[in-house]
């Protein structure tokens, strides 16, 4: 397989193949050869007529300049804490009965509990006479609200997923706004750098922060529950442009040589090389393999930078011990779910050239607008070393409060919050559609 030169243009006009195929995951530096964590990507089905719609906003990041990681969030929780503890004293909120959906404009009996559930913990902005004096407008604004709050999209329907997520008990909130204390606690108890960025995984968000203000917000899809995006402190130390991918032998193991069993043309689909000895050893031709005995302990596999290549165009390469980094994506489509726990441990983000322009802006000559651009423009493979490498935490805020009160739940998608309510196997929200198919890609 001939090496080929990618613009950006390349890259825009092949898009829609690079989708159409599943890429293999992982990664590499080209300068120091790293391995990444195997992925196993949910692609998407064919998309139906409904989703040709134009996309509804998402309302799904923090629109707050006030970092997750600073002492106004803190004190924030602090408050809402003492709020939720004034709920459980007065006995919580009710119990709705879930097991069908519920049409807001007819007259179902489930109405009134709905109304007193969402005045209990705030959802309802305007009052009236009574509780029953609420209309139908009301209730739709006031469900969207809570929908968003809870991380849902916000559609003002009461569906069945929606009304599941009502009848979480007021303790079972409180306990998980405790155990988010504690994990902001320590996220701010460490030294706060000029400039860092922070990824909570719960909320499939990345903030890119300096002089303790946000200064962008990204989309971001992390590990599915089966293979967690761990909790990481690491510094961002290099800018891949076009990278590789070496796959590591557990994904060429269990992931890569089974499917070659099944579509032995996998390989030259993906523009992925076999290799004898290491990953800079002579490559091998695959079509002499015998894939049913194949032996991952003797071959390598590198995927060849481009559009169909499973992280994108741009890796940030931060060493860690669990091997997780950020990186481009040629799946795009995924950031218009809510729910982004598709990955295999790594971070895809989106807008990730401007993440880049961010990161690189202090270094010698990357200054100037648009010099990531440029280089991609260029086509060539680039590794940027930076000089002053930027922080970055991967965390696990599961419940916040916003400095104006507005408190913020999560689906414990990992399950590590520990109460049982909270995680009951199923997080998925319907309204996001049906679920990508399973496939090998990043």
């Amino acid at each position: 397989m001939r090496q080929k030169t990618w613009t950006r243009r390349s890259f825009v006009r092949l898009s829609m193949l690079a989708l159409a195929s599943a890429g293999v995951p992982g990664a590499a530096s080209a300068q120091d050869g790293s391995l990444g964590w195997p992925f196993f990507q949910n692609a998407p089905e064919k998309a139906s007529r409904d989703d040709r719609r134009q996309p509804e906003p998402m309302h799904d990041l923090r629109t707050s300049n006030v970092p997750l990681r600073s002492d106004v969030m803190v004190e924030a929780l602090e408050k809402a804490i003492e709020r939720y503890q004034e709920i459980v004293n007065a006995g919580g909120w009710p119990t709705i009965p879930a097991a069908r959906s519920i049409r807001i404009e007819d007259d179902d009996e489930r109405l009134p509990l709905v109304r007193r559930r969402l005045a209990v913990s705030g959802e309802f902005q305007k009052r009236t006479a009574s509780l029953g004096d609420f209309s139908g407008d009301d209730l739709e604004g006031a469900v969207r609200r809570y929908q968003e709050a809870n991380g849902l999209r916000p559609t003002g329907r009461l569906d069945k997923y929606t009304l599941q997520t009502m009848n979480i008990s007021a303790q079972a909130r409180l306990q998980q706004m405790r155990i988010n204390l504690q994990r902001l606690r320590d996220l701010v108890g460490q030294r706060l750098e000029d400039r860092y960025i922070v990824v909570n995984a719960a909320s499939f968000q990345l903030e890119a922060v300096e002089r303790f203000e946000v200064q962008q917000r990204h989309r971001v899809i992390v590990g599915k529950p089966e293979r967690q995006t761990p909790t990481v402190k690491a510094q961002v130390r290099a800018l891949n442009f076009f990278p590789y991918w070496r796959v590591a032998e557990s994904v060429a193991s269990l992931d890569l040589i089974p499917k070659l069993q099944r579509e032995p043309d996998y390989l030259q689909k993906e523009q992925i090389r076999v290799l004898t000895g290491s990953f800079n050893g002579p490559e091998i031709d695959a079509t002499r393999i015998d894939w049913r005995s194949a032996d991952a302990h003797k071959i390598k596999f590198r995927q060849d930078p481009g559009p169909q290549n499973a992280l994108g165009l741009l890796r940030l390469d931060m060493p860690n011990e669990h091997g997780v980094y950020m990186h481009d994506t040629p799946m795009k489509q995924l950031f218009n779910s809510r729910g982004r726990s598709f990955s295999a441990g790594c971070v895809r983000v989106q807008d990730v050239y401007k993440l880049g322009e961010w990161v690189a802006r202090n270094e010698v000559g990357w200054s100037e607008p648009g010099r990531v651009q440029d280089v991609l423009d260029r086509g060539q493979p680039l590794d940027l070393t930076l000089t002053r490498p930027v922080p970055v935490y991967f965390t696990y805020i599961t419940a916040w409060a916003e400095p104006d009160g507005r408190i913020q739940f999560r689906p414990d998608i990992y399950g590590r919050d520990g109460v049982r309510e909270l995680h009951p196997g199923n997080e998925r929200d319907p309204s996001d559609g049906p679920a990508p198919a399973f496939a090998l890609a990043p």
